[in-house]
């Protein structure tokens, strides 16, 4: 057999599927009333050779109704003819999936069966399946995922015959275990582990190796006289009004924004431009002066559905505390206080449909009780309400992420009294006392921020480390989710770390982070300690590890800030300090493909400690915090 991909699904018959487009993807519905439709001669695929190869790798990318009804489906069989033994088969049940091979022997033969534990294919997601199998060896990757290796006594028959042997799709010539979902891929890849050629771009789940022509992206346009071959069905919808919200009830679903012009597709978290008119940055003019009950060290902007949009300004002094503000006739008003403690940031985040708010507070309070709070929403009261006190020590930061349906939430410990060399904590949502416990506790250095973010099937947490006690060119970190908690997966020299960015331009994956300054008690001091490059790292997949890709001169930088106008690409940067003056320039730097990110806009900033981008039905909007003064200020970004 010629080395080539060998696409099963192109091979059946019109007459016996569907068409369907879900979730932005289009796969085939196998019709389970005729299941001679659903098949075809071997001998299609194996032209010169009626032997099925020794060594082979199948790629699927199905979409799975739900948990079986009959405990089994079948994605598809190997059938002699006039015999209901299988000669090759994959089939999956819930948390499983099967693959059979008939091995033949002096008594005529027996089905082996090789099962792969743990393998949840029934949330209604796409996914894609590698199976290679080398002899005893069988190896299943599920969305580029670690592999799951199997070696079993009975090894792939190295002569299996196919001479008149049938293909069967979605079924093994019965009604019953019927495949009920939705076909993309099925591709026989002989001689070859297909993993390296599938796991090469960021969307694991949808990866593909050959597709047929009509379940490709760019539909196809028939001839003036001649009608689609296949009906097309869509379960999508277009909402109209303001930005309504995007989870995963809504993924697929667009939404028409009339006074942008622009068609938009949830992708279940965010709004993706599917059709716009295109908007370029133009300049920055300054809209409103925000006064603050005292100088911000952090701010947070989030909308509550149905209820508007809010900014969370973290404030140093208490009281009087830190104020919220709630967007109004185009500006931000003054609307709940809350008590805090030396505040450092906010962090909005939903369990369910649970709102809550946590405050990150550095000092303790007048009793000497050093804690953090988490607030909660309440629908009755309109404003946030006490939930769940911690015990943090100068906590600088918090992050909330989900993992595999589990609620997290992680605090930056900055120092306990001269110690900075403390542990940080992990805390996981307990669901049946609706509380926060412990659940990891991971060693940092005078840490400042976490940052939580994906790629593929891989969940990540980095931590910003500032100061050890004598130092702060010291090592920050990069943990990956494996087996149940964080472990390390890379650590990065850095210098006084203030914060991570995460962001992404295509499929590339970047890391940005803000160097603050440069101090080592036993080196001899620089000529200014601030003046120092900022990072931006890159992730390169095949190294499996994030390298640096730009150094970009920053002052005391404390946050990175990443968003898009248009097609494109902005870092703003908060610079703070230049060792003389905290009257410095904030820059934003646009994306430049091969030249990487060149400064495009200087924005003359006191303090600037936090930017957030956020926006309304009157426009884009940059936000910034002054660590300095009682005054935030409101940013315009002017498009032409």
């Amino acid at each position: 057999t010629e080395l080539r991909p060998l696409d099963m699904l192109s091979e059946v018959a019109p007459t016996g599927v569907r068409v369907f487009e879900v979730q932005g993807l289009r796969g085939f519905q196998l019709s389970p009333s005729r299941p001679r439709a659903l098949a075809f001669p071997a001998s299609r695929l194996f032209i010169h050779c009626d032997r099925f190869p020794e060594e082979f790798s199948i790629i699927v990318t199905l979409r799975a109704l739900g948990i079986p009804a009959q405990g089994n489906e079948y994605i598809f069989t190997l059938m002699a003819e006039r015999s209901p033994a299988v000669l090759l088969g994959m089939r999956f049940a819930p948390d499983k999936l099967h693959f059979l091979f008939w091995s033949a022997g002096r008594a005529g033969g027996w089905q082996s069966r090789v099962t792969f534990h743990n393998v949840s294919l029934s949330d209604s997601q796409w996914h894609t399946l590698v199976l290679a199998v080398s002899g005893q060896s069988f190896s299943l990757t599920v969305d580029c995922s670690i592999p799951k290796d199997v070696v079993v006594e009975t090894p792939f028959p190295a002569s299996l015959s196919v001479r008149r042997a049938n293909f069967y799709l979605g079924n093994r010539q019965r009604r019953k275990g019927v495949f009920t979902g939705l076909l993309r891929q099925l591709v026989l890849l002989p001689g070859a582990d297909a993993t390296p050629q599938i796991c090469t771009t960021m969307n694991f789940q949808v990866a593909t190796l050959s597709v047929p022509t009509v379940l490709q992206d760019v539909p196809m346009k028939p001839a003036s006289n001649e009608v689609l071959k296949y009906p097309y069905e869509t379960d999508t919808k277009v909402t109209l009004g303001s930005r309504p919200r995007c989870t995963k009830q809504e993924k697929a679903q667009f939404w028409f924004n009339a006074s942008r012009r622009g068609l938009y597709l949830c992708n279940g978290s965010t709004w993706v431009s599917m059709l716009e008119v295109k908007h370029r940055l133009d300049y920055v003019e300054e809209y409103q002066n925000l006064v603050t009950n005292s100088e911000t060290m952090g701010v947070e902007v989030f909308t509550i559905p149905e209820v508007g949009l809010f900014a969370a300004m973290a404030n140093r002094i208490s009281p009087p505390g830190s104020a919220i503000y709630k967007w109004t006739d185009g500006k931000f008003v003054p609307y709940q206080n809350i008590p805090t403690c030396q505040a450092q940031s906010w962090k909005y985040f939903t369990i369910g449909k649970k709102i809550f708010l946590a405050v990150a507070n550095f000092e303790q309070n007048e009793r000497g009780q050093e804690f953090s709070v988490i607030y909660k929403w309440s629908h009755r009261k309109a404003k946030f309400i006490t939930y769940q006190r911690i015990t943090t020590h100068s906590a600088r930061d918090w992050e909330a992420f989900v993992i595999e349906g589990e609620a997290f939430l992680a605090v930056v410990n900055h120092r306990e009294g001269n110690n900075h060399n403390i542990d940080s904590v992990i805390y996981r949502w307990n669901p049946r006392t609706g509380l926060f416990e412990t659940n990891q506790t991971i060693p940092t250095s005078g840490a400042y921020d976490w940052e939580f973010f994906t790629i593929g099937p891989y969940s990540f947490l980095a931590v910003a480390n500032t100061f050890n006690g004598t130092s702060t060119k010291i090592y920050s970190h990069i943990y990956i989710w494996l087996s149940g908690s964080f472990q390390l997966f890379q650590s990065i020299l850095t210098f006084g770390a203030a914060d991570w960015e995460v962001f992404h331009i295509g499929d590339r994956v970047f890391l940005a982070v803000a160097n603050s300054h440069s101090y080592d008690s036993g080196m001899p001091a620089p000529s200014n300690f601030y003046a120092i490059n900022s990072s931006i790292y890159e992730l390169n997949i095949t190294a499996q590890m994030f390298v640096k890709f730009q150094d970009l001169l920053t002052y005391s930088a404390l946050d990175w800030e990443f968003f898009s106008v248009g097609d494109d690409s902005f870092l703003v940067v908060a610079n703070s300090f230049d060792g003389f003056t905290f009257s410095v320039n904030s820059i934003i730097y646009r994306w430049q493909g091969y030249e990487g990110f060149v400064a495009a806009h200087h924005l003359p900033t006191v303090g600037c400690r936090d930017w957030e981008v956020f926006h309304t039905t009157e426009g884009s909007f940059l936000l910034y915090s002054s660590a300095r003064e009682p005054l935030s200020k409101v940013l315009k970004l002017k498009t032409t």
